[in-house]
Protein backbone atom coordinates (compact mmCIF):
# COMPACT_ATOMS: atom_id res chain seq x y z
CA UNK A 1 0.00 0.00 0.00
CA UNK A 2 1.33 3.91 -1.10
CA UNK A 3 0.33 4.63 1.89
CA UNK A 4 2.94 3.22 3.91
CA UNK A 5 5.58 5.51 2.73
CA UNK A 6 3.94 8.83 3.85
CA UNK A 7 4.67 10.56 7.02
CA UNK A 8 1.42 11.36 8.66
CA UNK A 9 3.49 13.96 10.73
CA UNK A 10 5.09 16.01 7.29
CA UNK A 11 2.61 18.75 6.92
CA UNK A 12 2.12 19.39 3.40
CA UNK A 13 0.20 21.76 1.26
CA UNK A 14 -1.84 21.04 -1.12
CA UNK A 15 -3.52 23.29 -3.55
CA UNK A 16 -6.82 23.43 -5.17
CA UNK A 17 -8.33 26.40 -5.40
CA UNK A 18 -7.42 26.85 -1.45
CA UNK A 19 -4.50 25.90 -0.29
CA UNK A 20 -4.86 23.44 2.20
CA UNK A 21 -2.37 22.64 5.05
CA UNK A 22 -2.66 18.68 5.49
CA UNK A 23 -0.92 16.43 8.41
CA UNK A 24 -0.78 15.92 12.07
CA UNK A 25 0.62 19.27 13.58
CA UNK A 26 -1.07 21.67 10.32
CA UNK A 27 -2.78 23.66 13.08
CA UNK A 28 0.37 25.45 13.75
CA UNK A 29 0.64 26.82 10.59
CA UNK A 30 -1.94 29.01 11.84
CA UNK A 31 0.73 31.37 12.80
CA UNK A 32 1.87 31.77 9.27
CA UNK A 33 -1.95 32.43 8.05
CA UNK A 34 -2.29 35.13 10.99
CA UNK A 35 1.08 36.89 9.82
CA UNK A 36 -0.36 36.78 6.41
CA UNK A 37 -3.63 38.32 7.34
CA UNK A 38 -1.64 40.95 9.42
CA UNK A 39 0.62 42.09 6.50
CA UNK A 40 -2.70 42.57 4.67
CA UNK A 41 -4.26 44.47 7.00
CA UNK A 42 -6.81 41.83 7.88
CA UNK A 43 -6.65 43.04 11.67
CA UNK A 44 -10.07 42.38 13.09
CA UNK A 45 -11.34 38.61 12.85
CA UNK A 46 -14.82 36.90 13.52
CA UNK A 47 -14.14 33.23 14.66
CA UNK A 48 -17.06 30.76 13.56
CA UNK A 49 -17.57 27.78 15.89
CA UNK A 50 -20.14 25.29 18.06
CA UNK A 51 -20.01 25.42 21.84
CA UNK A 52 -17.25 22.94 22.41
CA UNK A 53 -15.49 21.15 19.72
CA UNK A 54 -12.97 24.28 18.99
CA UNK A 55 -11.63 24.25 22.91
CA UNK A 56 -12.10 20.54 23.17
CA UNK A 57 -9.91 19.50 20.03
CA UNK A 58 -7.35 21.93 21.42
CA UNK A 59 -7.97 24.06 18.01
CA UNK A 60 -8.27 27.56 19.90
CA UNK A 61 -5.80 27.43 22.25
CA UNK A 62 -3.38 27.33 18.76
CA UNK A 63 -5.71 29.98 16.91
CA UNK A 64 -6.10 32.69 20.07
CA UNK A 65 -2.40 32.28 20.33
CA UNK A 66 -1.72 32.87 16.54
CA UNK A 67 -4.13 36.35 16.48
CA UNK A 68 -2.24 37.68 20.07
CA UNK A 69 0.95 37.50 18.77
CA UNK A 70 0.06 39.00 15.64
CA UNK A 71 -1.66 41.74 16.57
CA UNK A 72 -4.98 40.51 15.45
CA UNK A 73 -8.76 41.39 17.42
CA UNK A 74 -11.11 39.19 17.38
CA UNK A 75 -15.12 37.86 18.58
CA UNK A 76 -15.71 34.58 18.83
CA UNK A 77 -19.57 33.45 17.84
CA UNK A 78 -20.19 30.14 19.09
CA UNK A 79 -23.45 29.72 18.30
CA UNK A 80 -23.52 27.25 15.73
CA UNK A 81 -25.00 23.99 15.81
CA UNK A 82 -25.50 21.26 13.23
CA UNK A 83 -27.30 22.12 10.38
CA UNK A 84 -27.06 25.41 10.83
CA UNK A 85 -29.59 27.78 10.66
CA UNK A 86 -30.26 31.67 9.05
CA UNK A 87 -31.04 32.73 12.37
CA UNK A 88 -27.47 31.99 13.67
CA UNK A 89 -25.93 33.30 10.20
CA UNK A 90 -27.79 36.76 11.01
CA UNK A 91 -26.87 36.80 14.74
CA UNK A 92 -23.27 36.26 13.64
CA UNK A 93 -23.50 38.59 10.47
CA UNK A 94 -24.71 41.39 12.90
CA UNK A 95 -21.41 40.68 15.72
CA UNK A 96 -19.18 40.78 12.77
CA UNK A 97 -20.31 43.47 10.91
CA UNK A 98 -20.48 46.16 14.58
CA UNK A 99 -17.02 44.71 15.48
CA UNK A 100 -15.53 45.47 12.08
CA UNK A 101 -14.16 41.95 11.23
CA UNK A 102 -12.36 41.65 7.73
CA UNK A 103 -11.92 37.98 7.94
CA UNK A 104 -13.66 34.75 9.00
CA UNK A 105 -12.06 32.41 10.79
CA UNK A 106 -13.98 28.74 10.93
CA UNK A 107 -13.21 26.14 13.50
CA UNK A 108 -15.62 22.80 13.44
CA UNK A 109 -17.20 20.63 10.66
CA UNK A 110 -19.09 21.71 8.13
CA UNK A 111 -21.48 23.18 9.90
CA UNK A 112 -18.83 26.11 11.37
CA UNK A 113 -17.43 26.32 7.83
CA UNK A 114 -20.46 27.07 5.82
CA UNK A 115 -21.98 29.24 8.51
CA UNK A 116 -18.84 31.31 8.48
CA UNK A 117 -18.50 31.20 4.22
CA UNK A 118 -22.53 32.90 5.07
CA UNK A 119 -20.61 35.81 7.16
CA UNK A 120 -18.14 36.07 4.76
CA UNK A 121 -20.24 37.26 2.22
CA UNK A 122 -22.13 39.24 4.03
CA UNK A 123 -19.48 41.42 5.33
CA UNK A 124 -19.14 42.27 1.89
CA UNK A 125 -23.20 42.86 1.50
CA UNK A 126 -24.17 44.08 5.39
CA UNK A 127 -27.53 45.31 3.80
CA UNK A 128 -28.28 41.87 2.87
CA UNK A 129 -29.78 39.13 4.92
CA UNK A 130 -28.47 35.24 5.29
CA UNK A 131 -32.25 34.68 4.09
CA UNK A 132 -31.22 36.78 1.02
CA UNK A 133 -28.65 34.63 0.13
CA UNK A 134 -30.65 31.30 0.97
CA UNK A 135 -33.55 32.30 -0.90
CA UNK A 136 -31.50 33.69 -4.13
CA UNK A 137 -32.40 37.12 -4.18
CA UNK A 138 -28.93 38.11 -5.69
CA UNK A 139 -26.27 36.26 -6.40
CA UNK A 140 -23.04 37.29 -4.40
CA UNK A 141 -19.75 38.15 -6.05
CA UNK A 142 -17.24 38.99 -3.07
CA UNK A 143 -16.95 37.58 0.42
CA UNK A 144 -14.29 38.39 3.22
CA UNK A 145 -10.94 35.73 3.17
CA UNK A 146 -12.08 32.37 4.73
CA UNK A 147 -9.64 30.48 7.24
CA UNK A 148 -11.14 27.02 7.64
CA UNK A 149 -9.93 24.63 10.03
CA UNK A 150 -11.60 21.62 9.39
CA UNK A 151 -12.41 19.35 12.63
CA UNK A 152 -14.11 16.43 10.83
CA UNK A 153 -13.17 13.82 7.93
CA UNK A 154 -16.41 14.35 5.59
CA UNK A 155 -17.71 17.40 4.21
CA UNK A 156 -14.82 18.78 1.94
CA UNK A 157 -16.31 22.27 2.67
CA UNK A 158 -12.69 23.55 3.55
CA UNK A 159 -11.69 23.24 -0.27
CA UNK A 160 -14.87 23.46 -2.07
CA UNK A 161 -16.94 26.47 -3.43
CA UNK A 162 -20.13 25.17 -1.60
CA UNK A 163 -22.22 25.78 1.70
CA UNK A 164 -25.77 24.80 3.17
CA UNK A 165 -27.50 26.30 5.86
CA UNK A 166 -31.46 25.56 6.95
CA UNK A 167 -34.37 28.47 6.70
CA UNK A 168 -35.92 26.89 9.92
CA UNK A 169 -39.50 28.89 9.12
CA UNK A 170 -40.52 27.00 5.65
CA UNK A 171 -37.99 23.94 6.29
CA UNK A 172 -35.31 24.66 3.41
CA UNK A 173 -32.39 23.59 3.28
CA UNK A 174 -30.86 25.17 0.34
CA UNK A 175 -26.93 25.06 -1.01
CA UNK A 176 -25.01 27.92 -2.49
CA UNK A 177 -22.29 27.70 -4.88
CA UNK A 178 -19.80 30.69 -5.17
CA UNK A 179 -16.68 31.24 -6.40
CA UNK A 180 -16.12 33.82 -3.95
CA UNK A 181 -16.05 31.38 -0.56
CA UNK A 182 -13.56 29.61 -1.86
CA UNK A 183 -11.62 29.49 1.59
CA UNK A 184 -8.33 31.09 1.19
CA UNK A 185 -6.58 28.93 3.42
CA UNK A 186 -7.87 25.66 4.85
CA UNK A 187 -6.28 23.23 7.99
CA UNK A 188 -6.40 19.46 7.84
CA UNK A 189 -4.71 18.36 10.94
CA UNK A 190 -5.97 14.68 11.51
CA UNK A 191 -4.91 14.87 15.10
CA UNK A 192 -7.55 17.41 16.13
CA UNK A 193 -10.19 14.70 14.65
CA UNK A 194 -9.40 11.64 17.16
CA UNK A 195 -11.97 13.13 19.40
CA UNK A 196 -15.33 12.44 17.09
CA UNK A 197 -17.59 10.53 18.69
CA UNK A 198 -18.39 7.02 16.81
CA UNK A 199 -20.92 8.19 15.54
CA UNK A 200 -19.93 10.84 13.91
CA UNK A 201 -16.96 9.34 12.83
CA UNK A 202 -19.19 6.68 11.41
CA UNK A 203 -21.69 9.58 9.77
CA UNK A 204 -19.06 12.03 8.35
CA UNK A 205 -17.18 9.28 6.31
CA UNK A 206 -20.09 7.92 5.01
CA UNK A 207 -20.46 11.90 3.39
CA UNK A 208 -17.66 11.64 1.51
CA UNK A 209 -18.67 8.52 -0.20
CA UNK A 210 -21.53 10.02 -0.93
CA UNK A 211 -20.11 12.87 -2.35
CA UNK A 212 -17.95 10.85 -5.40
CA UNK A 213 -20.54 7.98 -5.66
CA UNK A 214 -23.01 11.30 -6.93
CA UNK A 215 -20.31 13.57 -8.38
CA UNK A 216 -19.18 10.67 -10.19
CA UNK A 217 -22.59 9.61 -11.71
CA UNK A 218 -23.76 12.98 -12.46
CA UNK A 219 -24.59 14.89 -15.84
CA UNK A 220 -21.48 16.58 -14.68
CA UNK A 221 -19.16 13.69 -13.95
CA UNK A 222 -15.89 13.98 -15.70
CA UNK A 223 -12.90 10.98 -15.42
CA UNK A 224 -11.26 12.96 -12.76
CA UNK A 225 -14.70 12.54 -10.94
CA UNK A 226 -14.13 9.31 -11.24
CA UNK A 227 -10.63 8.75 -10.71
CA UNK A 228 -11.06 10.10 -7.53
CA UNK A 229 -13.83 8.48 -6.46
CA UNK A 230 -12.46 5.04 -6.73
CA UNK A 231 -9.61 6.01 -4.08
CA UNK A 232 -12.21 7.82 -1.69
CA UNK A 233 -13.95 4.75 -1.81
CA UNK A 234 -10.77 2.84 -1.51
CA UNK A 235 -9.30 4.59 1.64
CA UNK A 236 -12.43 4.71 3.38
CA UNK A 237 -13.12 1.28 3.27
CA UNK A 238 -9.65 0.89 4.35
CA UNK A 239 -9.74 3.01 7.21
CA UNK A 240 -13.19 3.69 8.81
CA UNK A 241 -13.32 0.20 10.27
CA UNK A 242 -9.41 1.31 11.81
CA UNK A 243 -10.82 4.26 13.51
CA UNK A 244 -14.43 3.04 14.64
CA UNK A 245 -11.68 -0.06 16.60
CA UNK A 246 -9.21 2.58 17.73
CA UNK A 247 -10.31 6.68 17.43
CA UNK A 248 -6.72 7.71 18.34
CA UNK A 249 -5.26 6.15 15.43
CA UNK A 250 -3.61 8.74 13.46
CA UNK A 251 -2.59 6.82 10.68
CA UNK A 252 -6.66 5.94 10.26
CA UNK A 253 -7.83 9.72 10.78
CA UNK A 254 -5.22 10.84 8.07
CA UNK A 255 -6.11 9.13 5.75
CA UNK A 256 -10.09 9.16 5.86
CA UNK A 257 -9.33 13.31 6.39
CA UNK A 258 -7.38 13.00 3.44
CA UNK A 259 -10.40 11.21 1.35
CA UNK A 260 -12.90 13.94 2.43
CA UNK A 261 -10.79 16.37 1.08
CA UNK A 262 -10.37 14.73 -2.42
CA UNK A 263 -14.05 13.83 -1.93
CA UNK A 264 -14.70 17.88 -1.77
CA UNK A 265 -12.51 18.34 -4.82
CA UNK A 266 -14.54 15.68 -6.30
CA UNK A 267 -17.78 17.27 -5.93
CA UNK A 268 -16.82 20.85 -6.58
CA UNK A 269 -15.77 19.20 -10.38
CA UNK A 270 -18.87 16.86 -10.27
CA UNK A 271 -21.52 18.05 -8.34
CA UNK A 272 -24.10 16.31 -6.58
CA UNK A 273 -27.87 14.95 -7.20
CA UNK A 274 -30.14 12.29 -5.80
CA UNK A 275 -28.76 11.27 -2.06
CA UNK A 276 -28.14 15.53 -1.24
CA UNK A 277 -31.01 16.38 -2.94
CA UNK A 278 -33.49 14.13 -1.08
CA UNK A 279 -31.13 14.54 2.11
CA UNK A 280 -31.34 18.40 2.64
CA UNK A 281 -35.34 18.00 3.17
CA UNK A 282 -35.25 15.23 5.52
CA UNK A 283 -32.75 17.64 8.71
CA UNK A 284 -34.40 20.40 7.53
CA UNK A 285 -37.56 18.24 8.76
CA UNK A 286 -35.68 16.82 11.47
CA UNK A 287 -33.01 19.61 12.96
CA UNK A 288 -31.40 16.82 15.10
CA UNK A 289 -30.99 14.30 12.20
CA UNK A 290 -27.25 14.14 11.08
CA UNK A 291 -26.49 14.63 7.61
CA UNK A 292 -24.35 11.60 7.05
CA UNK A 293 -26.78 9.74 8.40
CA UNK A 294 -29.38 11.20 6.49
CA UNK A 295 -27.44 10.40 3.07
CA UNK A 296 -26.67 6.80 4.36
CA UNK A 297 -30.19 5.93 4.88
CA UNK A 298 -30.53 6.83 1.25
CA UNK A 299 -27.63 5.59 -0.84
CA UNK A 300 -28.95 2.19 -0.95
CA UNK A 301 -32.26 3.16 -2.70
CA UNK A 302 -30.27 5.45 -4.35
CA UNK A 303 -27.36 2.85 -6.26
CA UNK A 304 -30.79 1.17 -7.07
CA UNK A 305 -32.18 4.06 -9.27
CA UNK A 306 -29.27 5.51 -11.07
CA UNK A 307 -27.73 1.68 -11.46
CA UNK A 308 -28.71 0.69 -15.39
CA UNK A 309 -27.59 4.49 -15.85
CA UNK A 310 -24.12 4.29 -14.46
CA UNK A 311 -23.37 0.55 -14.12
CA UNK A 312 -20.32 0.44 -15.30
CA UNK A 313 -19.05 3.42 -12.97
CA UNK A 314 -20.75 2.06 -9.84
CA UNK A 315 -18.74 -1.85 -10.24
CA UNK A 316 -15.70 0.46 -10.80
CA UNK A 317 -15.89 2.96 -7.80
CA UNK A 318 -17.90 0.69 -5.47
CA UNK A 319 -15.93 -2.57 -5.89
CA UNK A 320 -13.87 -1.58 -2.38
CA UNK A 321 -17.20 -1.70 -0.79
CA UNK A 322 -19.10 -4.15 -2.50
CA UNK A 323 -16.79 -6.37 -4.62
CA UNK A 324 -18.39 -7.82 -8.03
CA UNK A 325 -22.00 -6.45 -8.67
CA UNK A 326 -23.78 -7.10 -11.70
CA UNK A 327 -27.05 -6.00 -11.09
CA UNK A 328 -28.96 -3.12 -9.35
CA UNK A 329 -30.36 -5.39 -6.32
CA UNK A 330 -26.88 -6.47 -5.89
CA UNK A 331 -25.24 -2.77 -5.97
CA UNK A 332 -27.69 -1.59 -3.71
CA UNK A 333 -27.66 -4.46 -1.46
CA UNK A 334 -24.06 -4.30 -1.26
CA UNK A 335 -23.45 -1.44 -0.07
CA UNK A 336 -26.90 -1.81 2.37
CA UNK A 337 -24.47 -4.71 3.95
CA UNK A 338 -21.00 -1.98 3.82
CA UNK A 339 -23.08 -0.11 5.80
CA UNK A 340 -24.11 -2.01 8.08
CA UNK A 341 -20.42 -3.06 8.45
CA UNK A 342 -19.46 -0.28 9.66
CA UNK A 343 -22.14 0.29 12.12
CA UNK A 344 -24.97 2.15 10.14
CA UNK A 345 -27.71 -0.39 9.48
CA UNK A 346 -30.79 2.71 9.96
CA UNK A 347 -33.85 3.26 7.89
CA UNK A 348 -35.84 6.37 7.79
CA UNK A 349 -38.58 4.49 10.43
CA UNK A 350 -35.67 4.00 12.90
CA UNK A 351 -35.06 8.25 12.98
CA UNK A 352 -38.73 8.79 13.60
CA UNK A 353 -39.87 9.17 9.56
CA UNK A 354 -43.30 7.21 8.46
CA UNK A 355 -45.62 6.96 5.02
CA UNK A 356 -47.03 10.00 5.95
CA UNK A 357 -44.18 11.63 5.36
CA UNK A 358 -43.31 10.96 2.16
CA UNK A 359 -45.80 13.88 0.15
CA UNK A 360 -44.20 16.47 2.55
CA UNK A 361 -40.20 14.90 1.63
CA UNK A 362 -41.40 15.03 -1.89
CA UNK A 363 -42.50 18.51 -2.12
CA UNK A 364 -39.44 19.73 -0.31
CA UNK A 365 -37.40 18.16 -2.87
CA UNK A 366 -38.77 20.07 -5.46
CA UNK A 367 -39.31 23.12 -3.88
CA UNK A 368 -36.39 24.57 -1.72
CA UNK A 369 -34.69 26.71 -3.48
CA UNK A 370 -31.13 24.85 -5.47
CA UNK A 371 -32.71 21.49 -4.89
CA UNK A 372 -34.14 21.57 -8.79
CA UNK A 373 -30.61 22.04 -9.52
CA UNK A 374 -28.90 19.09 -8.06
CA UNK A 375 -32.06 16.78 -9.14
CA UNK A 376 -31.83 18.11 -12.69
CA UNK A 377 -27.97 16.21 -12.56
CA UNK A 378 -29.07 12.77 -11.88
CA UNK A 379 -28.07 10.30 -14.54
CA UNK A 380 -31.71 9.32 -14.35
CA UNK A 381 -35.27 11.42 -14.85
CA UNK A 382 -36.36 12.70 -11.50
CA UNK A 383 -39.76 12.34 -11.40
CA UNK A 384 -41.32 12.85 -8.46
CA UNK A 385 -42.59 9.10 -9.16
CA UNK A 386 -38.73 8.50 -8.99
CA UNK A 387 -38.07 10.77 -5.70
CA UNK A 388 -40.86 9.14 -4.12
CA UNK A 389 -39.92 5.70 -4.67
CA UNK A 390 -36.47 6.40 -3.25
CA UNK A 391 -37.82 7.87 -0.25
CA UNK A 392 -40.07 4.63 0.26
CA UNK A 393 -37.25 2.20 -0.82
CA UNK A 394 -35.62 4.02 2.28
CA UNK A 395 -38.10 3.73 4.88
Amino acid sequence: MWEKDINIHDVREIRTRTSVYFGCGAINKMEDIAKDFKAKGLDKVIVMSGRNAYKATGAWDVVEKALINNGIEYVNYDGVTPNPTTTAVNEAAKIAIDFGAKAVICIGGGSPTDAGKSVAILLKYPDKTANDIYEFTFAPTEAAPIVAINLTHGTGTETNRFAVVTIPEKDYKPAIAYDCIYPVYAIDDPALMTKLSPKQTRYVSIDAVNHVIEAATSKAASPYAVTLAREVITLVSRYLPKAIENPEDLEARYYLAYAAMMGGVCFDNGLLHYTHALEHPLSAVKHELSHGLGLAILLPAVVKNIYAAKAETLKYILEPITGQINSADEAANSVYEWLKSVGVPSKLKDEGFTEDDIPKLVNLAFTTPSLDGLLSLAPTEATKDAVEEIYRHSL
